[in-house]
């Protein structure tokens, strides 16, 4: 074959070599930039996504190949460019080759193809995997040898290539990936789903109504004190205790009372018959597992005890689904019963909690295991007791002590957070 036939040869397969050497390192880009979830979601219904899922599964096998493949590519194009420069110029063509060919391998058949890659993942993906399937079982044993010292060579450095990280996300990515979503999941599911995120990290502590603001039916009451608790309650459910609410008998359901009530039998001792047992549960219970418990043991209302057996407050089913969904109801003239807006200020009862207010009001006061309510954070902040008229700044809001009832913050006015 004469010089100038060989040169118009070399013209000829130059270009399809740097197009396999682009398809490579393309292909591996696309391959590995694959958003996980969504493929597995895809390899359903898509055969050449399946194959990309089934390749992923083995990586080491995967690179393995197209490491091959594009290092074989590679060392013929710098054979033969480096060929073509000499029977073009001799020493000083190899050398021209030899620039030119860095500048021709850097563009064609590593950036270009592998930023188009990164951009279309799927569309250059799924067919690279149509054809690396087959490729893999050709070149298995070739790939299996090359794993093998490489995997052995890895492992003297405490390496183990069989432990490939788990595609997982773990609480803050997923948070991230839900916040991210907005054109995906509108901001109301968003909430939700941060929500329920939200229920590994809360106890039941945080969320109960306290000890002094439960609602009970003192059975050592006047009977017409009691009467007039069950026709005004606003509540379905009533604790009925005996002097102390240590001494609980039970809850009480309204409903099942009100043909008496309106029939004027109602007395004690059915009362007391009607009573259901009392269901409790630890503060230190997360609300996940608390929603676990309430189904599992069909209650939907629970007191609060410590460690010691003593009880500190009650907590609902429908306190942990307003954790997700937010306020069943809200009173129009007013952010809730305990809060009320005033000339841009909040008036809000001391003794609810922090992370209530801050979810029913949208602010951003700080909480911490110590303080639960606003007259817990005023007391840890200012370390003694509250009075009237006490003004500070916590986490950039004023705040405002109006009326202190025995020993405690009664009202407590929020002035609008200061900018920074």
């Amino acid at each position: 074959m004469s010089d100038s036939t060989t040169i118009i040869v070399l013209f000829l397969v130059l270009p399809l070599l740097f197009a396999l050497s682009a398809f490579f390192s393309g292909s591996e880009t696309a391959l590995m930039s694959l958003d996980r979830y969504k493929l597995r979601h895809m390899a359903r219904r898509n055969k050449n996504a399946n194959l990309a899922l089934k390749l992923l599964e083995q990586p080491d096998r995967l690179i393995g190949l197209i490491l091959l493949g594009n290092n074989l590519v590679n060392i013929l194009i710098t054979q033969l460019a480096t060929y073509l420069g000499f029977l073009l110029g001799g020493n000083t063509g190899v050398a021209i080759a030899t620039g030119v060919l860095t500048l021709m391998l850097l563009i064609f058949a590593e950036l270009a193809p592998k930023t188009l890659a990164a951009v279309k993942s799927e569309n250059l993906a799924y067919p690279a995997a149509r054809i690396y399937t087959p490729l893999l079982k050709i070149a298995s044993p070739i790939v299996w040898l090359a794993n093998l010292i490489a995997n052995t060579l890895l492992r003297k450095f405490g390496v183990d290539p069989q432990n490939i990280e788990a595609h997982s996300l773990n609480r803050e990515e997923f948070r991230s990936l839900v916040r991210e979503s907005d054109s995906l999941v509108p901001n109301n599911h968003q909430e939700m789903l941060l929500s329920i995120l939200d229920l590994e990290s809360t106890t039941v502590e945080d969320i109960m109504i306290p000890r002094m603001d439960i609602s009970g039916i003192d059975l050592t009451d006047d009977w017409k004190k009691i009467e007039a608790q069950l026709t005004n309650s606003p509540f379905s459910r009533l604790l009925v205790y005996r002097d102390d609410l240590e001494e609980t008998l039970g809850f009480l359901q309204l409903r099942k009372l009100i043909p008496n009530i309106r029939k004027n039998n109602l007395d004690l001792e059915l009362l007391e018959k009607t009573l259901k047992p009392t269901y409790y549960t630890l503060e230190t219970t997360v609300l996940a597992q608390q929603l676990i418990n309430f189904r599992a043991e069909k209650q939907r209302i629970a007191l609060v005890v410590d460690e010691y057996g003593d009880i500190q407050g009650l907590v609902t089913l429908t306190d942990i689904l307003e954790e997700i969904v937010g306020q069943f109801a809200t009173d129009p003239a007013s952010i809730t019963n305990n809060i009320t807006k005033k000339d841009g200020a909040l008036w809000v009862d001391g003794g609810m909690t922090i992370r209530d207010v801050n979810r029913k009001a949208n602010l951003q006061l700080p909480t911490s295991k110590v303080a639960k309510t606003l007259n817990g954070l005023i007391i840890e902040h200012v370390e003694t007791m509250p009075v009237e008229g006490l003004c500070m700044l916590i986490n950039g809001y004023p705040l405002e002590v109006k009326t202190v009832e025995n020993n405690a913050v009664g009202t407590l006015i929020i002035y609008p957070r200061l900018k920074s």
